[in-house]
């Protein structure tokens, strides 16, 4: 299990370690192993099985899926993922509520510190229903849930159980997304020179301050509904000396000027709200970004890109895992949703980029160097390693 390496981590107690560091390996577990095993009995199994009885192979996922679902293998495999899934957030909670009061007087006394960066909530703001109703990833309480005054422990079980849930995936400090594109695209577009950032659906501001890291010189905001993540995310960028500006704002009704940001990102986010919200983002990230500018999503790879076992495999947090609007948005064309948005087809980008936390910068700068063709067999986190599928567009 990676130890967050922060002013905010949790003190735990050395049951409450272990029992993180097993649920994390029980992860890695299901997710290689297990996993493994699973496209092992589709092969040998299941896919000759439907072969026989429709004298074809499965077309997409939703057919894999039927075909798989009673298989006791398939069963164990998503009984013991759900399982999994859920001890992640058990595990951090008993450290997290023996800390709520400490977490509150080290975030008051971060923001004591020379300003850094600024932190601007809304009374009475509405959270989506999208967001308010559902307990995402099975977090309980899900991102904006509040039971106190200035209230950011979703905030720390978001931080905490990620470091049980990537089991070092996500790098040092979580960030490994934001620093592996950050890097990529400065590598990529060296004449792109932002002067302001925006970060869509930041929550704990994890991957937002690499942008900062990566072009210093640029002004950079995060933006999201819930108010304890956005907490949260202000005490983490003041721990870790990082000036960024989080804004309590829906991606779907920003409250910024046309033409004001040079980069628009978002990482993990479309495939959290639905297909209507997702148009009404894309066109606000389109009317913010200055001409010249790039929007650029990190995201799920989307379905049309994969084999219908990988689809199968991706999709099943939909069916599983409480995400309700995880296959809707997979099953969106990408470089169609931009255009929809106003973007042109001809100044379409996607990427498949090397995690420079598995690879190393190298290895990332070699791919930021090559002219890339993303097809079914490297989009994404289907392959050894660990890749991250990037869309958008240049305004």
């Amino acid at each position: 299990m990676l130890e967050l390496k922060h002013e905010l981590k949790l003190n735990k107690t050395r049951d409450e370690k272990a029992r993180m560091n097993f649920v994390s390996g029980l992860r890695a577990h299901v997710l290689n192993d297990m996993a493994a095993g699973m496209r092992d009995i589709y092969s040998a199994d299941v896919e000759p099985e439907f072969r026989r009885r429709n004298r074809r192979a499965p077309k997409n996922g939703p057919e894999v899926h039927k075909a798989i679902k009673t298989n006791e293998y398939f069963k164990f495999y998503s009984s013991l993922r759900v399982t999994a899934q859920d001890m992640v957030w058990q595990s951090v909670f008993p450290p997290l509520e023996r800390s709520r009061p400490a977490l509150k007087q080290t975030a008051a006394r971060l923001a004591g510190k020379k300003p850094r960066g600024t932190l601007s909530l809304q009374k009475n703001f509405e959270v989506p229903r999208y967001v308010s109703a559902i307990d995402v990833h099975l977090m309980a309480g899900n991102y904006d849930g509040e039971y106190e005054t200035d209230d950011l422990a979703a905030g720390s079980l978001y931080d905490n159980g990620l470091a049980v849930f990537s089991f070092g995936l996500m790098g040092q400090n979580l960030d490994d997304i934001g620093q592996s594109i950050a890097g990529f695209i400065k590598r990529k577009f060296s004449d792109l020179r932002p002067k302001k950032i925006l970060d869509l659906g930041c929550t704990i501001g994890h991957n937002t301050g690499s942008w900062k890291d990566t072009y210093p010189e640029a002004e950079v905001h995060g933006i999201d509904v819930a108010a304890p993540c956005l907490r949260y995310a202000h005490a983490r960028a003041q721990a870790q000396n990082r000036e960024v500006h989080f804004h309590q704002m829906n991606a779907e009704s920003l409250n910024f000027p046309d033409n004001s940001f040079d980069v628009v990102f978002s990482s993990m986010f479309l495939h959290e709200v639905p297909k209507k919200s997702i148009e009404k983002i894309m066109k606000e990230a389109h009317r913010v970004l200055k001409p010249g500018g790039l929007m650029l999503h990190m995201e799920l790879p989307p379905n049309d890109q994969l084999s219908p076992y990988d689809a199968f495999y991706l999709d099943w947090d939909s069916a599983y895992n409480n995400e309700p609007f995880y296959k809707p948005f997979r099953d969106l064309n990408p470089q169609e949703v931009c255009k929809k948005a106003g973007f042109s087809t001809k100044k379409y980008v996607q990427f498949v980029i090397p995690s420079v936390g598995w690879y190393g910068a190298e290895v990332r700068d070699a791919a930021a160097d090559q002219q890339q063709s993303v097809d079914n067999d490297k989009t994404g986190r289907l392959t050894d390693g660990v890749l991250w599928y990037c869309f958008g567009a240049f305004k």
